[in-house]
């Protein structure tokens, strides 16, 4: 009896490393798989922290995956036009690419909110809402339509307020203003009596330059001192009202990301959430000596708004805000969950950072 028992049960321990090696066997092929992507961007090459931050990415997530995931990156023009991303991705052309929602505005109009909205939400806001406000989710359920999966890439702080060849002393200053600006700023903008152009990061310097547009904004100090704006325009104005913290987006295949393993995923996110953290950084490292060198070397002429533009840029906003995200029902959504959200976190940011900035303002000059 006993040898029997023990032959049964030897039997059953064998069936068993049979059934989980058959089991383990698909396991261990999936997670030895290798994808090899192209991610294309809407930036130049070499351009820092946009075009280098793509290539971080692709870099790093090899890294992270143990090079299960390489991706060749290719900078604007290379394989499709700089502003071809969208399609490009949703089409199933490449597997992923970068660039900012206000540039497929012609495409998904709410796309415009995930970018930058007119005295909005600072980085750390538009952060907070992604990540937990449900503005994430609103940006795939946006995107989904589209085939197209959307992270938070880059964020380039607080903009400046743009170049401009003339003084800027009334809001009747922008009548007949020919600026390169894009998304809801944009449309400020055009409310306001200006002509609205979107040229791609290429063509600004030479239009400017030309006198083909008037005025530009760009990013900030550490690009616009790259790109040599102070030699085609007198004026650097500030704030950037229309861009307060503006996220830049990496954006995947859809069908493509969800057949990958969930591990591989969690990684892609992750990457992507380091990666957003990372271009901050840089900018905020960056941005400062980058402004000085403009003043005390190229001697341009930093100015501030006057105080009733900027309450009048701020009514227009509003009108523009409203009159967008009545235009259909998903730009409205995104609008609410949007202005609940900025409502919610700007009581606490008006007792915290606006007091603590305000404190600490005296103590800080361009010139020490």
């Amino acid at each position: 009896m006993k040898r029997r028992e023990f032959l049964k049960k030897t039997s059953m321990a064998a069936a068993a490393v049979a059934a989980a090696s058959t089991v383990a066997a698909p396991t261990i092929l999936a997670a030895d798989k290798t994808y090899s992507w192209k991610m294309v961007t809407t930036w130049p090459p070499n351009l820092p922290i946009f075009q280098t931050g793509a290539e971080r990415f692709a870099k790093r997530l090899e890294e992270a995956t143990n090079g299960r995931i390489k991706i060749q990156v290719y900078a604007a023009g290379e394989l499709v036009p700089a502003l071809g991303v969208f399609d490009a991705v949703s089409d199933g052309t490449v597997e992923c690419g970068t660039g900012a929602g206000y540039y497929w505005a012609g495409k998904a109009p709410a796309a415009q909110w995930f970018s930058s909205v007119p005295f909005g939400l600072n980085p750390q806001g538009i952060n907070a809402w992604f990540y937990s406000g449900g503005g994430l989710k609103l940006w795939e359920e946006v995107y989904a339509p589209f085939n197209v999966v959307p992270r938070p890439h880059l964020n380039t702080g607080v903009q400046m307020g743009g170049w401009f060849r003339k003084e800027m002393k009334t809001i009747d200053d922008y009548k007949g203003l020919k600026m390169r600006i894009p998304g809801l700023g944009g449309k400020v903008v055009a409310k306001a009596g200006g002509t609205v152009t979107l040229l791609p990061v290429g063509e600004i310097f030479t239009s400017l330059e030309r006198g083909v547009i008037d005025a530009t904004e760009w990013v900030g100090p550490l690009h616009d001192l790259r790109m040599g704006f102070y030699k085609a325009a007198k004026y650097y104005y500030y704030p950037g009202w229309h861009e307060p913290g503006t996220a830049l987006e990496v954006i995947f295949n859809k069908k493509v990301y969800e057949s990958l393993p969930k591990d591989l995923q969690a990684t892609i996110d992750a990457v992507a959430m380091e990666v957003n953290l990372w271009s901050l950084c840089e900018f905020e490292a960056g941005n400062g000596a980058a402004l000085q060198e403009l003043i005390t070397v190229h001697k341009v002429n930093l100015m501030e708004f006057p105080a009733p533009m900027m309450e009048t840029l701020r009514k227009l906003s509003y009108e523009v805000l409203e009159e967008e995200a009545a235009k259909d029902p998903m730009s409205k959504k995104v609008h609410e969950s949007f202005k609940k959200f900025k409502k919610q976190v700007g009581v606490w940011g008006t007792i915290a950072d606006k007091a603590y900035f305000e404190t600490i303002s005296e103590k800080y000059s361009l010139k020490s």
